[in-house]
């Protein structure tokens, strides 16, 4: 598969997009506004236990207190002690792992025995180290872990743990060993502890390239516990990389034939990246010069535009419409002009659609970045092995992505959920707001039912007003509709209240307001 990297950049946002065969796969924004903080690390205070929850809140600074679950606590003291301290006696299994074998944000060693409760480990008013590993979403403050790591290209570090790990995509026992040695060797040379999991990208890659990693984790995790001591509470004492330095070293291997960037210093920095890590890929980065825009020269606008709209067309002339709630995703797949080849059955285009629609929707869920739970809708299958299909197309399809993600068919009639790791608003929510109009709802009140409740309060309240007669303050449409269509309704009011009625147009009043007041 052959992959690009579109950067686009100013001094008040940077977005990237990932192109796999030509075809947008991925949008990531960050505003300088609002740059993300998952991967940060503070200094923070619990604010609050909640031992019903087993939980804890804790202060961190940002607008709202971080979440922090039970499982998630750990002794931060110890672990400052023992990277002081002698080196334990090292263990050879596997740190939780993501998906793939790669190091999860936030993972961290299986528990043994018996979780401790919350309110043993944690009280209000005690100081403690985390890192956010979720996005605070909507009304939700960040998650937070204590369970600290740090992503290098080719390692993670795991300060709380003491374990090696060894990514499970790296088969070859001989490189297993040679990739631990490497770690082991330089541990007992610099008096250094903290786990560490050897990421896929360190096969067949020289010691010096992991040393390289080993030391900056060293010197970072100096900084840190220097900041700790230093900083009062709340307070950041470590901040992620940008965006950019985070997806390229994430992300870059041999399948990128090009970076391109549009921004003259932040190519500077990509190109130096690269440089260090993977040098034969330097060549690649590439500075785009041109004046039309990079994002619509490679297509990139248009599919951005395209995933801030509900309906998505697929080629075949069928579709999908996507709604996207606090609750859940909500996905219906329709034929919508097609009809098959004349001599197909309708089972046949049935599942014709399913399948291209099954690409079309896992496209789309990488490139608006939905999370949680998302129900699909296919079009109904009388055929069982026809189902199976569709379901093994959806499976097949959901291992290019990147975030965690898993599919359960649940009905015999074509529905599917899958639960997607979130970790960060999606695309919708980051460049669009709620409709000021109708609140976010999508709908307004249509002018008959705001024609009958104007009914139903003046005969409430009619009665109270003084006067020859009442005014109605509505919208023009309104307004409108009460003399045209609606005009028995307001007939209907004069018989109500005995008194003549005068309707004033006002074009500043919402569609579903409207004031009653005497003449």
């Amino acid at each position: 598969m052959n992959k690009e990297m579109i950067v686009t950049s100013n001094d008040h946002q940077t977005m990237v997009a990932i192109l796999e065969d030509d075809q947008v796969t991925e949008i990531t924004v960050e505003r300088e506004r609002q740059r993300g903080v998952v991967g940060n690390i503070y200094k923070g205070r619990v604010s609050k236990v909640l031992p019903g929850m087993q939980s804890a809140f804790v202060d961190i600074g940002l607008e709202r207190d971080g979440f922090l679950y039970v499982s998630d606590v750990v002794d931060t003291m110890e672990t400052f002690e023992r990277m002081e301290g002698g080196e334990e006696e090292e263990e050879e299994g596997s740190p939780d792992t993501a998906p793939g074998g790669e190091a999860a944000p936030g993972g961290r060693p299986r528990e043994r025995g018996e979780t401790p409760k919350i309110e043993t480990l944690l009280k209000a008013g005690q100081e403690i180290l985390v890192q956010i590993v979720k996005e605070p979403l909507g009304t939700k403050g960040a998650r937070l872990t204590s369970h600290v790591t740090m992503a290098g290209r080719f390692l993670v570090f795991m300060p709380t743990v003491d374990h090696v790990g060894v990514s499970r995509k790296i088969e070859s026992r001989e490189e297993r060993a040679r990739l631990r040695g490497v770690v082991r060797r330089f541990r007992e040379a610099e008096g250094f502890t903290g786990g560490v999991i050897i990421r896929t990208a360190a096969a067949t890659r020289p010691e010096e390239d992991l040393v390289a990693d080993l030391v900056y984790f060293k010197r970072i995790w100096d900084e840190v516990r220097q900041r700790v001591d230093a900083s009062r509470c709340p307070a950041a004492v470590y901040r992620e990389q940008g965006l950019v330095s985070k997806l390229v070293r994430d992300l870059l291997t041999d399948d990128y034939s090009a970076i391109r960037v549009d921004n003259e210093s932040e190519y500077r920095r990509v190109k130096e990246q690269v440089e260090r890590f993977m040098p034969q890929l330097a060549p690649r980065v590439k500075l785009y010069t041109k004046d039309f825009p990079i994002f619509q020269e490679y297509g990139v606008q248009s599919e951005i535009d395209k995933a801030l709209r509900s309906k998505v067309w697929l080629k075949s002339g069928g579709y999908i419409v996507i709604n996207q709630t606090e609750a859940l995703v909500a996905i219906d797949v329709n034929t919508g002009r097609f009809v098959g080849k004349r001599n197909d059955r309708l089972e046949d285009t049935i599942v014709k659609t399913n399948l291209e629609a099954v690409k079309e929707i896992v496209r789309q869920v990488r490139l608006r970045d939905l999370g949680g739970i998302i129900v699909l809708d296919f079009i109904d299958m009388e055929e069982r092995k026809n189902r199976q299909k569709v379901a093994q197309a959806l499976d097949l399809e959901l291992k290019r992505d990147r975030s965690p993600s898993k599919a359960v068919q649940v009905s015999d009639f074509g529905l599917i959920i899958i639960t997607r790791k979130r970790v960060k608003q999606s695309l919708e929510r980051v460049m669009t707001d709620p409709c000021p109009y109708c609140s976010g709802t999508g709908v307004i009140r249509s002018t008959a039912t705001i024609c009958y409740e104007i009914l139903d309060e003046v005969r409430k309240v009619g009665a109270e007003i003084d006067g020859p007669g009442l005014v109605l303050r509505v919208n023009p449409e309104i307004a409108r509709a009460l003399r045209e269509e609606e005009a028995a309704v307001l007939r209907e009011l004069q018989e109500a209240i005995g008194k003549a009625v005068s309707i004033k147009p006002d074009p500043h009043l919402h569609h579903e307001q409207f004031d009653v007041m005497a003449l």
